[in-house]
């Protein structure tokens, strides 16, 4: 086993959830929300690490590192997990930061989240969309719900990602796993083939730019189910995200599209546990209902709060209920709370009681 391999081992073994690589630093662990320096290790020089990175990445992929000076790949360790691998360049030299992605995938109810957002999973169509901050856990709440799928019906799922993540195996229903770069160009060309390739469920990795946005709709009107994922912290910011992707005279036409295509929107974050343990997900849920496709064909976005408000017999929640439930049930600290609030007036008590 190479050093790289050892380290990355180590990662894994001791519940870490990211390891983070620069040069002239010690490596350091994510844990439990915080970096800390690998113990045995001392500073590694820009030279060491650059032979330590080379290691596990193939002389394609190192040749396109030394032009692009940016490298996203996913790397496996048979019986330990497979991790996310970012190379890059930086002030002092090369740096990496890798995330490790489980080699089981956790179900739904091993992760805590609420129960509405099962029914993404037995869907026939339409648009899901599951958001958040980087490292807010997407792909892992994205790859229980298709989890779930695979173990309840006999569907042909594709999957795009940059790079492939979550490996699922073969249960009920049958995977494409398609990595951009290595399998295809990009999104958009793999994304039109999956229309032509008879899948009932996409799963688009990023959602970042006019053509992938513009074509998973379409798959959605065509009748498959997508799910995808956007770097947004709430449902109302998430639509106009999506809407102000197209040019200003496509977007009456657009925001059509997502009323009659949307189907569900999960926005999540991660916070530190109270008592230490890890971290705990807090999510925002808006579940299709007339109300939301009024709203959204509308563009008047201000009024999903009360949308979410309504629909709490349904299972919606807004992110600050959930926060404040987390509180309750003493998961979270009712300061990380109120950093992460949007009405913050409503924490500001439970802070008080806390701090006093």
């Amino acid at each position: 086993m190479s050093a790289m391999e050892k380290l990355l081992t180590r990662l894994q073994a001791d519940g870490g959830s990211d390891l983070h690589l620069a040069a002239g630093l010690p490596p350091r662990m994510r844990m439990k929300g915080s970096l800390e320096t690998v113990e045995g290790w001392k500073a590694v020089d820009g030279n060491a690490l650059e032979t330590l990175l080379r290691e596990i990445a193939s002389d394609e992929q190192w040749e396109s590192f030394e032009v692009e000076r940016d490298l996203d790949f996913a790397y496996g360790i048979p019986g330990v997990a497979r991790f996310r691998a970012n190379y890059f360049h930086q002030e002092r030299g090369v740096g990496a930061v890798f995330r490790v992605i489980p080699e089981e995938i956790p179900s739904l109810e091993a992760l805590g989240l609420p129960a509405s957002v099962e029914r993404f999973a037995h869907l026939d169509r339409g648009l899901v969309l599951v958001t958040g901050p980087t490292g807010s856990g997407k792909s892992t709440t994205l790859a229980a719900i298709i989890d779930k799928i695979n173990e309840t019906y006999a569907k042909h799922i594709v999957t795009i990602e940059d790079p492939v993540e979550f490996v699922h195996p073969n249960k009920r229903s049958v995977f494409s796993h398609r990595e951009v770069g290595e399998h295809t160009s990009a999104f958009g060309p793999a994304l039109r083939g999956a229309l032509r390739q008879d899948a009932d469920v996409v799963l688009v990795g990023e959602m970042r730019d006019y053509e992938t946005i513009s074509l998973a709709l379409t798959a959605a009107e065509m009748g498959s189910l997508v799910f995808g994922t956007l770097h947004t912290n709430s449902a109302a910011k998430t639509i106009d995200r999506v809407i102000d992707a197209f040019p200003a005279d496509e977007q009456p036409q657009a925001r059509l599209s997502l009323s009659e295509s949307l189907a569900g929107l999960v926005s999540q974050l991660l916070l530190r546990a109270a008592d230490g343990s890890g971290r705990c997900a807090a999510n925002e849920i808006l579940i299709r209902t007339p109300a939301l496709a009024n709203v959204v064909r509308e563009g008047n976005t201000p009024m999903l709060a009360s949308v979410l408000q309504a629909g709490r017999r349904e299972g919606m929640q807004t992110m600050d209920d959930a926060l404040w439930a987390l509180v309750q049930a003493g998961r979270i600290d009712p300061e990380d709370a109120y950093r992460k609030a949007t009405e913050k007036t409503r924490f500001e008590a439970l802070v008080d009681a806390a701090q006093g």
